[in-house]
């Protein structure tokens, strides 16, 4: 049998007290560690499995492209190709078979919008129902940019400037003659 370069159990023999101190013994240090690793490997067990991908590459490809231009309901601010939600896998899924069937790009952008309305588009079109989505956030910013120079026009109003008293002037004046006191 083989003797082990450390001594005690595999440890470095300074690590021992400080084992001992905060498990009350090394066995027990090897069971938290045991039990860590376990729940770390028991992650994999929750795995998903892999989502479906089309068996022709250029079908594969083209619906990658669509998934690309509509946006995740659930996420909102992914694509239903970055996202891994279930939603979003259906829908690669459902664009998958439109392929397959012989739909074009267009049609199936066009059944997609039908059936979920605008919002579905990652880039939806300039419209009257999608002007908020493009000029809202910039609306936003000019009221409050307007609102910031309101309120700083007001502030300046509300506070006129005061001319300092006699003796306000002669502190101002004394403080400023003192020699520096530097400590």
């Amino acid at each position: 049998m083989r003797k082990r370069p450390f001594g005690h159990e595999g440890i470095h023999p300074l690590m021992l007290p400080y084992i001992r101190g905060h498990f009350g013994s090394s066995e027990m240090a090897f069971k938290l560690i045991a039990l860590l690793l376990g729940l770390m490997l028991a992650g994999s067990v929750l795995a998903k499995e892999a989502p479906t991908v089309a068996a022709d590459p250029v079908l594969e490809k083209r619906a990658m492209v669509l998934a690309e231009e509509l946006r995740c309901l659930v996420c909102q601010n992914q694509t239903i190709a970055d996202s891994h939600a279930e939603l979003a896998v259906d829908l690669k899924n459902q664009i998958r078979e439109k392929l397959k069937a012989g739909m074009s790009e267009a049609q199936i952008i066009d059944y997609m919008v039908a059936r979920y309305g605008d919002f579905v588009l990652y880039r939806p079109p300039v419209k009257a129902t999608t002007a908020p989505l493009w000029f809202g956030p910039f609306a936003l910013l000019l009221v409050a940019v307007v609102g910031l120079f309101i309120y700083i026009a007001r502030r300046r109003r509300s506070t006129p400037e005061q001319p300092l008293s006699d003796v306000e002037q002669a502190r101002v004046r004394s403080l400023l003659d003192a020699p520096e006191e530097r400590p």
